[in-house]
């Protein structure tokens, strides 16, 4: 779009250009009242992609293109934004409208990516959504992987085809690298990948080592077994947590660890192997894969789990033969499996549930289904702490019910609590003295005015007193002029009128003020 004459511009125009240069490659979506809107050649995409219609604003002295949508219906035109392979900035309005002095302030609160989002429409529960971070060495390449809907966060180290086999078999959905990097990975994996460029200095070893240490709070990283001779992998590993910050528009807190991919405890398979062996897909339209003939699980954390084990299978005997003892234990009881299972099909995605919570994007009953999974694990983990077999009951041990948080919802979040967290009636009674106030008084505010009043008749004995609101002067204590004399000195005058008089009290004022704002509070 070309810049029109600053003189010229509306106001609204002039802040919608300043946010759109800081995120020149991405769709931004400007919210205006109850729409989303694009402008210029945002809008001229948005169009075409969600066909919709196009039309013009006028813009001082020039029109612009425009296309928007109810705000409301973000959770259907955002999927189809990403799958296009658009990036897409949202921009929201940072204050209440009728409380701006002059135009609303906004600002972008997330960048959505293929490689990065929480949104379920955009995911697919049986698939993790991997954001990948590469950085080309002068001998070895690094390689970091992470799934913001999961918490996981992974990186190697290697030379140019090991990197490549992770990257085929990890599928993922975005691929991050230096911008001075561009030609030679871009002429590589440009055509199977969606690529995004970031600064180089994103990548630099100061700068990442330092990331990842204030990020994670270690004075070393050695223990996540990648100190020595992995500067490469922490290049990369710093560079994506750096990215996931930037996108998210506030520091990521819910990756606990960073694991190293151990190169020699896997076979390694390149993309011939597995698209002939049709591990993941069948070449064929009526083809079944490996993948789908076995896939049994009854969780989308299992499921995840089975496809990455297909794609990486083992190398070393012990893990495999622990993973064929427990298989062989289940079949030789039923009973026992039949009851792990029951609980299993219940839980909800504890993984991409409890991602959601660190990054504000759980709603109320997303955390209602969080409480739910947590309680669910109690009799999974008796089932396994009291199994014939030591390999379960060592993953028995390794649940954590998480009883402080689960038993925290139960007490605070109400049972029917809304979808939507802005609308209120989530937290139960009981737990917050001002929130059970501020509910007394929206509820019956008329109760406690006319409590109000007959105190202050009995503290002034003035018996014809009332308690009156308008719009100009909000709530008022009305008393006739025969009763002038006996005004406490506590009350302030506001209104002379022909016959009577009209007061304020501090209690009045503050009353008012929780009256008026009781219900959006």
């Amino acid at each position: 779009m070309s810049t029109a004459d600053s003189k010229t511009t509306t106001p609204l125009m002039r802040q919608y250009n300043g946010i759109k240069a800081k995120y020149p490659d991405a769709i931004l979506l400007f919210r205006v009242g109850d729409f989303y809107e694009t402008f210029s050649s945002d809008a001229v995409t948005v169009a075409q992609v969600l066909g919709i219609v196009l039309t013009k604003r006028n813009n001082g002295n020039v029109d612009v293109e425009l296309a928007g949508f109810p705000y409301h219906a973000l959770d259907t035109y955002l999927p189809k934004l990403v799958r296009a392979g658009h990036r897409v900035a949202i921009c929201e309005q940072l204050e209440d409208p009728a409380l701006a002095k002059t135009i609303v302030r906004r600002g972008v609160t997330e960048i959505i990516t293929p490689g990065i989002t929480t949104n379920d429409k955009l995911l697919d529960h049986k698939t993790n959504n991997y954001v990948a971070a590469v950085y080309a060495g002068n001998r070895q390449w690094g390689i970091a992987f992470a799934d913001v809907s999961t918490g996981e966060l992974m990186a190697a180290q290697g030379e140019e085809a090991y990197i490549e086999k992770l990257l085929q078999n990890f599928q993922a959905a975005e691929l991050i690298y230096p911008k001075n990097q561009k030609k030679k990975l871009t002429e590589k994996w440009g055509e199977q990948y969606y690529m995004y460029g970031v600064e180089e200095w994103s990548f630099g070893d100061d700068f990442t080592r330092e990331t990842l240490l204030k990020y994670f709070q270690v004075a070393s990283l050695k223990g996540f077994g990648l100190e020595e001779n992995a500067h490469e992998a922490l290049n990369a590993a710093g560079a994506m947590l750096h990215y996931i910050a930037e996108t998210q528009q506030r520091p990521s807190t819910h990756f606990h660890t960073l694991r190293r991919i151990e190169q020699e405890r896997y076979v390694w398979l390149d993309a011939f192997t597995i698209r002939n062996l049709e591990l993941i897909a069948s070449a064929h339209p009526q083809g079944v894969s490996l993948l789908q003939s076995i896939d049994r699980t009854l969780t989308p954390m299992g499921a995840r789990m089975l496809k990455k084990w297909v794609l990486l299978p083992l190398k070393e005997l012990p893990p495999i033969q622990q993973r064929l003892e427990l298989v062989s234990f289940f079949y030789e009881n039923p009973e026992l499996s039949r009851q792990i299972e029951e609980n299993l099909r219940l839980l909800g995605d504890l993984e991409r549930l409890s991602a959601k919570a660190p990054l504000r994007k759980m709603n109320p009953r997303e955390a209602l289904q969080l409480k739910r999974s947590l309680f669910l694990m109690q009799p999974i983990k008796e089932s396994c702490l009291t199994a014939q077999s030591a390999a379960l009951q060592r993953l028995g041990e390794q649940l954590n019910l998480c009883v402080s948080l689960r038993e925290r919802i139960e007490r605070e979040i109400q049972e029917d609590a809304p979808l939507q967290s802005n609308k209120g009636g989530i937290i139960k009674d009981g737990v917050s003295a001002e929130l059970d106030e501020l509910r007394n008084i929206a509820a019956s505010g008329k109760a406690y005015l006319l409590q109000l009043q007959q105190r202050e008749i009995e503290k002034s004995g003035i018996t014809s007193l009332k308690i009156g609101f308008n719009q100009v002067f909000g709530y008022y204590i009305e008393i006739t002029n025969r009763f002038k004399e006996q005004v406490p000195p506590h009350w302030i005058r506001k209104q002379t009128l022909a016959n009577a008089e009209r007061f304020l009290t501090e209690e009045l004022k503050e009353y008012e003020n929780k009256i008026l704002t009781a219900q959006e509070k």
